[in-house]
């Protein structure tokens, strides 16, 4: 079993910055893949950014240039950085560890103001 704990969200400006933590716990070796997700009132869930555990990043067109996805192997931690926050980020973020199987974690809102 593997527990993921996010935190970092909030309320933030627009053009302002927040870095999202998701910290893994468990059976953490079995994790290759580690993502973001983020969900809007109303919008399905989607894919922000991932990371394996050799470093292969991939990014939601949108988040490019703006978002950074980084992990820390030691520590069980995957990291978001984002930058140039814009209203439209608004969202719950989740954070997702794939062995398999798949674990979720409880969600984190950031709340983007203009």
């Amino acid at each position: 079993q593997v527990q993921l704990v996010e935190s970092g969200g909030g309320l933030v400006q627009a053009g302002g910055s927040r870095r999202l933590t998701c910290a893994a716990s468990g059976i953490t070796a079995t994790v290759n893949v580690m993502s973001w997700w983020r969900q809007a009132p109303g919008k399905q869930r989607e894919l922000v950014a991932s990371i394996s555990r050799g470093g292969l990043t991939n990014y939601k067109d949108s988040v490019k240039e703006r978002f950074t996805i980084s992990r820390d192997n030691a520590k069980n931690t995957v990291y978001l950085q984002m930058d140039s926050l814009k209203p439209e980020d608004t969202a719950v973020y989740y954070c997702k560890a794939v062995g398999p199987p798949t674990y979720w974690g409880q969600g984190t809102q950031v709340t983007v103001s203009s």
